[in-house]
This record gives C-alpha cells, sequence and structure tokens, in this order.
C-alpha cells in the first residue's frame, strides 16, 4: 500500500505531468520493453484488456491478505489426496470459502501479497506448514471462482512489519531492494520456494493464478541511488526459473514509470487521503489527478491495458487515530460512485481495491503506523458495510459491459461543461474504439466535495443522430458528492438500449428475454430509451407504482420517462425493465447533516452464475441468475428443475426474494429448505423466508473466576537471568551505529517483535544521581525502568514518538561498590516498513540507543542481557509462529496457552489490577454454546479508561494474540475474534497481560465479549484452528 513518505513526491509527479500534457507533450508512445517470451498462451493482453483463453476480461479485483485471516470453514483440499490432508488445510480452507467469495460482490479476482517473514522467519529455514499453508488460499480461490494476482514481494509494504521483510535482514549487512549480493542471496531461496508454490496454482496447471507480481511500489529513490535495472531483472529470472510462466506485473507507487521491464505495468492510487478525522472533508480537485492517468498510461504502457493494482479501499488508521469507523465513512459508498466511476471514466479494465477486507493484525504482525481492516467493504469482523453493496452495483454493470473493454476516454482535460452546458458539471466520454458504437458518458461535479445538487440536460451523438435528453422535457440531477454512467447504443443481449440516464445494474438474456435493471435516487426523472427493428410495442407497467410517459423517436425507438421510486416493472416488447428507485434518508455525520441516497432497493439484487463443467466450473459467466433479497447470496445451483441457492440472512423480519431465472425452474431450494413459490404476472417467481437467529448467551467476563501471577519477576533480587541472551556484539551491521559499548539492538540478538526486556548489571561509584536512557521502539511504544526492585518511572509514550530519552533519578544515592541491576521493559511497535528503495529503514533499531549516569561518568555496565521471545527465531511454538509472542515472562513460559495449570496462582482479575507499576498476567476460561447454521461474530471489548490511564494490554485467545491495546493511545477499544480461534462449542482459554506504567498501577475498566452481528448462514461448518497447548518448555526462563 501507498504510504506517506510520497505525498509530497505525488503531488510533483502530477504537477509535473499536467505541465507536460498542457504542453501537448506527455501523450507520446515510448518503447516499452516486454518479457512476454511466449511461455504461455492463456493469458495475454492488448492495449485494451487482459484475455483468458482468448476472451476479453474486465479484471475487478480486491485485495485480502492471507496471513491475516484465521479460521476457516470446513472443506477439503481440491489437490491433496483426501487421505492426505492435514487439519490446518481443512481448518483454512473453510473460512477462506466464506472470506474469499467476493463472487457474490460481481468480483473476478482476488489479489494478495505474502509475507516473507512469515515463512522464513530464521534464515534458511522456509515453512509453507500450518497457518503458513497456501494451497488452501489457492484451492478456495478455485471454488470460489476468482483469479488470483499474487504478490509474492519479496517486498510488500502492505502495513506489516517490516514491509514483509523477515527480522533477520535487519541485521543482513547491504542495502536491500537492490541488486546487491547480499540481498540477492537472502531472497532468492525464499522467492524460489514461494515461486514454486505460486507455479503450480497458476492457471496454466489448472489453478487459479493468472498474474505474478514482481516487487512492489519500487518507486521512491533517494539520492544517490536509482532504479537498479539488474535487480529488477534478477528477480524476474528467480520467479522463472521455479516456472512461473503467466505474465508477470509491476504495481508503481504512483505513474511513474518505474519497472517498466515487466509484462503488465499499473500503479497506485489513494486519491481521496487518510483523514479519518474529517471523513465529510473532501479535496475539491481530488478526482482531476485521476484524468491525468490516462496520459500516463499512454506515456508508459501503451501496448498493455490501464492497470491499476491497487485503488483507494480503505484508509489506514495510526495509533491514536479516528478510528475505523471514520475511515469507512471517508471512503464510504460516496467515494465509490465519485472516484471508482472516475476510474471507469479512464478505461481502467484491470483495478484492484486495496484493501477490500483488511483483517486482523495479530501478534506482531504490523507496522508501527498500525492499520489494519482500514473501513474496508468488508469489516474485520467480517460484517458487509454499505459500500460493499455500492461497490456490487459498479462491479456487475461492469461484467455485462463488454464495449468498455475495448474503450478509451475522448475528451481529457476538456470536460467542464461538456454535452451539458453546466459548468459546475464535468462529463467524461468514454467510446468504445473497437465496435464504435457504444458510449458511456461518466458525469461528475466540479467540485467533487460540492454537496449542492446540479440539474441538466445531456446534448449526445446517438445511432438515430443529436439528441437532448431528456427528450420529453424536464432535467437530470446530481446529488453532491454522486456520479452517473449514463450510456447510449449500449447493446443488452437482443436490445439496443438507445441511451439511459438511469444507471445500468445488470441484464440477463432469459428465455429470449431480456431482462434489464436500472435505478436511480429517490424520486429523480430519468429516461431510457430502446430501439426496435419494427413497430414500436407498447410499454405495460406489470408491477409497481411508477408513471411511465413514452414518446416515439426517429424511426422505430421508443423513449420512457419515469420516477426512480420503489420497484417498478415494466413490459416493452420481449424487454423487461425493473426500475430500481431509492428512497431518502437523513445521516448526521461530523456534525453536517444532509440527505443522501439509500440504495436499500437496488442493493438488494444479487447475480450468480450456476457452476459449468470441468476444472474451471466455478468461473462461468453465462446463464445468470438474478435473485432479489438476503443480506449476502452466495451461490446458485441447478438440479432436476430446481433452482439451489444459498445465502444469509440478518432480517428480523421476513425476506422476500424474487428469483430471474428461466420457465424450466419450478422450484428452489435456500440452504437446502424448499421454498414456497408464487409466479408473478410477469414469469418471476417470489417467495418469503424469515431468518432463524437463535439467542445465545455469553460469559460475562467480569463474573469468571479469574487467577494472577506476577510477569515482572525480574526486578526481584532472587531472579536470575543466567539463562538470558547477553547482548555482548561489539560491531553490528545495522546502517545505525551503536554509540554504546555493546550493541544493545534487539534484532541484532534476533528478538523482532512485542515486549522485549534490558538488564544491566554494574557496580555503583557512589556519585550516580540517576540513569538516562534513549530507547526507540517505534510509534506509540512505550518503556519503564527500575533500580533492582525500585520503581524509576516510565516513558508512557503517544502517537508519533518512535524515540524517547529518558532521565529517571535515583531516589538516594548508591554505596560506592555496591551491584545493581537496572531492568527496562520497552514495547516493539514492529519494524518499520522499507518504503524507499536502496534503503534501509526496516532495519531502524528497536532498542537502547545510549545511556549514561548523570554524575558520574565512570560508571559502567559489565553486562547487558536481553530477553525477547523464548528461542528468538529459534522460537518454540511452530504452531503460531514468532510474531505470536513477546519477551514478558509470562509469554516465555506459556501461560497464554491453553492447559496450563494455575491453581497455584492468587485469584484476581485484570478489572481488579495490580497497585503498582509493573506487568500482571491473569487467565480464565468460559464455554461457548453458538449453533451451527449462524454467523455470529464475537469481539473482546474494553472500555478506555481515564482515571488510570497509563497502561498496555495483550489479549491471548486460546494461546493466539488477538489484541494489543495501549489504554491513553488507541483508537480500538474493540478487538474482533475469529471462529476457529474461538472455539464456538467448547472452552477457550483467555489470557491478558497487564503492564502498568504508572507508580500508582492500573486495571481494566471493563473487558467483555459481545457479538457484533447476528447472521444466519450457509457458511461452512468452522474447525478450530490445530495449535499446540501447554507443555513445559525447556530453557524457560
Amino acid at each position: 500500500m501507498l504510504l506517506t513518505p510520497i505525498s509530497v513526491l505525488l503531488l510533483c509527479a502530477f504537477s509535473a505531468l499536467a505541465r507536460s500534457l498542457s504542453r501537448g507533450r506527455g501523450l507520446r508512445f515510448n518503447p516499452r520493453q516486454t518479457d512476454s517470451d511466449g511461455f504461455q498462451n492463456i493469458v495475454t493482453w492488448d492495449e485494451h484488456s487482459l484475455f483468458i483463453n482468448g476472451s476479453r476480461v474486465n479484471l475487478f479485483s480486491g485485495e485480502v491478505h492471507p496471513y491475516r485471516h484465521h479460521a476457516l470453514s470446513k472443506s477439503t483440499s481440491r489437490r491433496i489426496p483426501k487421505n492426505q490432508v492435514r487439519p490446518s488445510m481443512v481448518y483454512f480452507m473453510c473460512r477462506w470459502r466464506h472470506i474469499i467469495n467476493f463472487r457474490s460482490l460481481g468480483f473476478n479476482a482476488i489479489s494478495a501479497y505474502f509475507f516473507w517473514g512469515i515463512h522464513e522467519p530464521k534464515r534458511g529455514e522456509i515453512s509453507f506448514e500450518g497457518f503458513r499453508d497456501l494451497q488452501p488460499f489457492f484451492d478456495a480461490a478455485m471454488e470460489a471462482g476468482l483469479y488470483v494476482i499474487a504478490r509474492p514481494g519479496p517486498y510488500i509494504n502492505a502495513e506489516t512489519t517490516g514491509g514483509g521483510f523477515p527480522g533477520w535482514g535487519t541485521y543482513t549487512p547491504g542495502l536491500w531492494r537492490t541488486s546487491n549480493t547480499s540481498y540477492v542471496e537472502a531472497f532468492s531461496g525464499y522467492v524460489k520456494a514461494i515461486g514454486a508454490q505460486i507455479a503450480k496454482n497458476q492457471i496454466t496447471n489448472g489453478g487459479p493464478v493468472i498474474l505474478v507480481q514482481t516487487e512492489n511500489e519500487y518507486s521512491g529513490f533517494q539520492a544517490p541511488y536509482t532504479e537498479d535495472f539488474t535487480y529488477e531483472s534478477e528477480l524476474k529470472a528467480v520467479l522463472r526459473s521455479v516456472g512461473v510462466t503467466v505474465p508477470l506485473t509491476v504495481n508503481d507507487a504512483w505513474p511513474g514509470g518505474h519497472f517498466l521491464n515487466t509484462d503488465i505495468y499499473g500503479y497506485d492510487s489513494y486519491p481521496n487521503g487518510f483523514n479519518c478525522a474529517e471523513p465529510d472533508e473532501w479535496v475539491s480537485t481530488a478526482v482531476d489527478a485521476i484524468e491525468y492517468f490516462w496520459g500516463a498510461h499512454l506515456q508508459y504502457s501503451p501496448q498493455s491495458p490501464n492497470a491499476v493494482f491497487e485503488f483507494q479501499g480503505g484508509a489506514f488508521d495510526p495509533w491514536g487515530g479516528a478510528g475505523y469507523e471514520g475511515c469507512s465513512q471517508l471512503l464510504g459508498p460516496e467515494f465509490e460512485r465519485v472516484f471508482y466511476k472516475a476510474m471507469f471514466g479512464m478505461s481502467t479494465t484491470m483495478i484492484n481495491f486495496y484493501m477490500l477486507y483488511g483483517g486482523t493484525n495479530w501478534g506482531g504482525i504490523a507496522h508501527p503506523g498500525k492499520a489494519i481492516s482500514q473501513g474496508s467493504a468488508i469489516a474485520e469482523d467480517r460484517t458487509l458495510r454499505e459500500k460493499y453493496y455500492e461497490l456490487k452495483l459498479q462491479a456487475n454493470f461492469r461484467s455485462v459491459s463488454p464495449a468498455f473493454l475495448t474503450s478509451n476516454p475522448m475528451n481529457l482535460f476538456a470536460n467542464q461543461g461538456s454535452f451539458t452546458g453546466n459548468q459546475a458539471l464535468k462529463t467524461t466520454q468514454v467510446l468504445d474504439v473497437v465496435g464504435n458504437k457504444t458510449g458511456f458518458y461518466i458525469v461528475r461535479q466540479t467540485d467533487v466535495s460540492s454537496t449542492a445538487v446540479q440539474t441538466y440536460n445531456l446534448t449526445l451523438s446517438t445511432s438515430i443522430g443529436t439528441l437532448t435528453i431528456p427528450t420529453l422535457g424536464g432535467s437530470l440531477a446530481l446529488d453532491g458528492k454522486d456520479t452517473k454512467i449514463h450510456v447510449v447504443d449500449y447493446a443488452a443481449g437482443s436490445t439496443t438500449v438507445l441511451y439511459s440516464t438511469g444507471e445500468i445494474l445488470t441484464w440477463a438474456t432469459v428465455d429470449q428475454r431480456d431482462v434489464i435493471l436500472i435505478y436511480g435516487n429517490a424520486g429523480e426523472l430519468h429516461e431510457t430509451a430502446f430501439k426496435f427493428t419494427s413497430a414500436v410495442p407498447e410499454a405495460t407497467v406489470v408491477s409497481g407504482t411508477a408513471t411511465i410517459k413514452s414518446k416515439v423517436l426517429a424511426g422505430n425507438n421508443v423513449a420512457l420517462q419515469y420516477q426512480t421510486t420503489g420497484q417498478t416493472v415494466v413490459q416493452v416488447g420481449n424487454i423487461l425493465l425493473y426500475i430500481l428507485g431509492m428512497s431518502s434518508i437523513s445521516t448526521v455525520a461530523s456534525a453536517k447533516c444532509r440527505s443522501v441516497p439509500d440504495r436499500a432497493t437496488a442493493y438488494q439484487f444479487w447475480v450468480l452464475h450456476p457452476p459449468s463443467a470441468g476444472t474451471f466450473a466455478q468461473f462461468n459467466t453465462l446463464n445468470p441468475i438474478i435473485i432479489k433479497g438476503g443480506y449476502l447470496l452466495r451461490s446458485v445451483s441447478t438440479s432436476s428443475g430446481t433452482l439451489e441457492f444459498t445465502g444469509d440472512l440478518n432480517n428480523t423480519t421476513p425476506v422476500s426474494f424474487e428469483i430471474i431465472a428461466p420457465v424450466a425452474f419450478e422450484s428452489a431450494t435456500f440452504n437446502g429448505v424448499p421454498l414456497k413459490l408464487t409466479k408473478t404476472r410477469y414469469g418471476t417467481l417470489t417467495a418469503q423466508k424469515t431468518a432463524t437467529l437463535p439467542t445465545v448467551t455469553l460469559p460475562n467476563l467480569e463474573a469468571l473466576s479469574w487467577k494472577t501471577a506476577d510477569s515482572l519477576p525480574e526486578i526481584q533480587p532472587q531472579y536470575s537471568d543466567a539463562l538470558w541472551t547477553v547482548a555482548d556484539h561489539k560491531t553490528t551491521v545495522n546502517p545505525t551505529p551503536a554509540n554504546t559499548t555493546v550493541v544493545l539492538y534487539a534484532g541484532d540478538y534476533g528478538f523482532h517483535t512485542g515486549n522485549i526486556l534490558w538488564r544491566a548489571h554494574f557496580s555503583a561509584t557512589g556519585k550516580e544521581e540517576g540513569f538516562a536512557v534513549a530507547l526507540q521502539g517505534g510509534s506509540a511504544f512505550g518503556f519503564s525502568v527500575w533500580l533492582d526492585a525500585t520503581f524509576l518511572g516510565s516513558w508512557e509514550g503517544d502517537a508519533v514518538t518512535s524515540v524517547f530519552n529518558g532521565s529517571f533519578p535515583f531516589a538516594k544515592a548508591l554505596g560506592k561498590g555496591s551491584a545493581h541491576v537496572l531492568t527496562i521493559l520497552q514495547d516493539h511497535m514492529g519494524n518499520e516498513e522499507n518504503w524507499w528503495a536502496a534503503g534501509d529503514d526496516f532495519k531502524t533499531p528497536r532498542g537502547i540507543l545510549s545511556y549514561s549516569f548523570p554524575g558520574s561518568a565512570t560508571t559502567t555496565v559489565s553486562e547487558w542481557k536481553v530477553a525477547g521471545n523464548l528461542g528468538g527465531e529459534s522460537y518454540i511454538d511452530d504452531s503460531r509462529g514468532p510474531l505470536n509472542e513477546g519477551g514478558l515472562f509470562a509469554e516465555r513460559q506459556g501461560w497464554h496457552l491453553p492447559g496450563f495449570d494455575d491453581a497455584a496462582w492468587t485469584v484476581g482479575a485484570p478489572t481488579q489490577g495490580i497497585a503498582h507499576a509493573g506487568v500482571a498476567f491473569y487467565r480464565t476460561s468460559f464455554t461457548l454454546s453458538i449453533p451451527p447454521g449462524v454467523d455470529y461474530p464475537l469481539a473482546l471489548v474494553l472500555t478506555n479508561s481515564t482515571t488510570n490511564p497509563h497502561f498496555r494490554a495483550q489479549l491471548y485467545v486460546n494461546g493466539w494474540q488477538f489484541g494489543k491495546y495501549v489504554n491513553h493511545i488507541g483508537p480500538q477499544t474493540s478487538f474482533p475474534v475469529p471462529q476457529g480461534i474461538l472455539n464456538y462449542n467448547g472452552v477457550n482459554t483467555l489470557g491478558v497481560s497487564l503492564w502498568a506504567a504508572d507508580a500508582a498501577g492500573a486495571r481494566l475498566d471493563s473487558l467483555a465479549l459481545k457479538l457484533t452481528a447476528k447472521v444466519e448462514s450457509s457458511m461452512a461448518p468452522v474447525v478450530n484452528q490445530p495449535a499446540a497447548s501447554w507443555v513445559k518448555r525447556p530453557g524457560a526462563f
């Protein structure tokens, strides 16, 4: 994902491009090196679109990250014989079948980063086992009928610790993201291994992978470094050497012409920024930059499609941010209507939305900027936001508009007032340059931040001449923060839509009848005109209350004028026209009240495709079945005259289904249950279904029996650190030179995540007045210091500070020659991303940068020791990996794991807390009994405390860390925990670490397990994630 370091570069780049275009330059067709060496002929392309097996494809994709998802529904693996299916594969296949079903949304592809640091946390030890297993992901994509864009890195950004680089890279010499030998040797093993995994899942081998991205956002360079073409070639060569034959792509951070030596060049765009705190505030010219993209495309990659491999689908929210609901509003359905349709206006036939489903930063996956979720169309708890349904409208329109795949924008930079005469509007004309018939007219507000309503008439060229629309009088209207796509000479089966101001949702030919669905905002005036080859048939309202006016145009053509209100169905010859209106709701956002369209009517329609035959049966795009109703419809199949469709319901009142299908189907089932069908006068089928949403009883976490134990025994005088790692390195290859007698960077000793502890043994001179120390831990980190058992103080942290110099006075003088131990507990917020190519930002140290003893220049530390997660890179818990736990005593001992015996512990709960600075660990257990057939997402919810604000907590569920909470920074207080991590039908173990940074101690104000939604679901049964229970850990200290 494109992050903040390039914002200035973007402005400069677009400014330069704009100057170039305004002078008539910048649209030149530069020769472009290609790497299309005839490896295969299934996935090909021309200047307009991608082809698969010779057919043009509108690539409409959403981003997910496999390593951020757990708990999959029960299934089997397509490629592994049944008797060889491992429990982890069963587990992961299931939930991916739930998450990955973007096909219901109208998408045909999914894009995924793969995280090097997860697969090779210790150099040379590469694993695709357990939660790292990628085969279930690929298999689920096949089951869902989704092509895969594989993005293996080696660098990914992705709001991930180190940008995806493994922790051991922090002490590996040489600049990374270059062709230097050290880096090439470092990445080659992983790229070969992940490349082999991808290769066996390519479409050429019967799998879903159609594109493989090399590197990611290899775009930003700081002098004296520039683009390293040798590196690019070496990376591609490694992928090709292990059998990757599909086209290679690149994702430039902006349309800047980097890494052009590839098959299909693409770029990023995050045009609405990341200000989730003020979600109503849009930059008035935010869409204008998009209109330069077409010129950049022609400049850099005229022989390949206009491809955007990351278009804004969310916004990252940092520590101390506004929260993801603000992000979802900033980038909500209004944003999608304006910005996604603007990309349609740039003939973007390959587009991927980042993110579509962000998932969860469990353990230490996050970088210091935090994220994920991002306010995406699918929320972290898997519920669907309104923007999901808006996106569905646009995806379904694209999928039935093949003329778009050979179109070009025709009037860039001359579109203000064009076709409307209204200077407050801009209209982009997009024409099919191959068929030379269809036109798309994208109308938006000149000031995209405006909330005013604009009226207009369109003057358009059609196949029967120039028309001013509406032809029956009146005018069209465009709400603020809205955009419409009007079509001209648009083919819908055997029907030609001469023009339509109502937007097309989808169409299908059913029993030789063309069914066309059109929608508009509440009460809007619209016109739709059809061409006929013979006498114009009468337009008859067969359902609904809208009044239809008609007018015969030149020749055998008729225009229908209507207002979009509710649902009205009109029969016009062999055309069945659905007119879908939108009611209005009043919303209050950021203290601004305005009316926004509620597209609930159109949102209810789903376009499903029954599977065909063969390996790619689920990729069928023929014979669609259109169904109205339901929170989420997943699939449809046919059997002996019966339609069998599946989906999810969340209504407490009966759901009304309407099924648009061939007359051969006389019966239907929903989730296996027969429906009582009624036929409408116009031939569709209707039925009702009441959701079954059983009441469940959740445990009152605060009322449970809790046990507690001290998790900072390191400050006690009897504690021995004999088994700790001695920090005795005299030198480091880290770009940040060590300013201490020994290197005190945790990464140099193999500790790359979570809490880090340092101990310094020294003999006092008697002159020491205190201890001064500079630590670095990343944004929102903190640390606490003890002299022997005496608390000296803390840096509690803030949202942005990553380095802090603290001075901690001693309460009394130390006796000359007396032995003492300083103990420092610091938080590690993840390694920095490495956005600058040929840079080493990810090596930014985590640890102690300097220290001194004010008052005594001669005090020396005789020995430094460090502790992180038990074993460091040789971690103990292979089932959860090294990023799941840090260096707290409780974590090193495995207290967070199921099966640990806490019988000897003291009774105590985290809501009681501790009365002093330090760390306590709490454990309890509870039983859940949630029936099958429902999707009831759960979250652990805390309340922000203002009475004892300075504390940090980690939440462990059945051994998995699924919550990292910094009370005084926030903003997250709700931590979704997926089914499969939570055992929905059995015993669960909950652990909480509580680090009090103030002398007065700390406690949680509240802790609750809450339902975030209630959905009757066709989701397959979930198998719990296999993971290790507690056993005594050898060498634990």
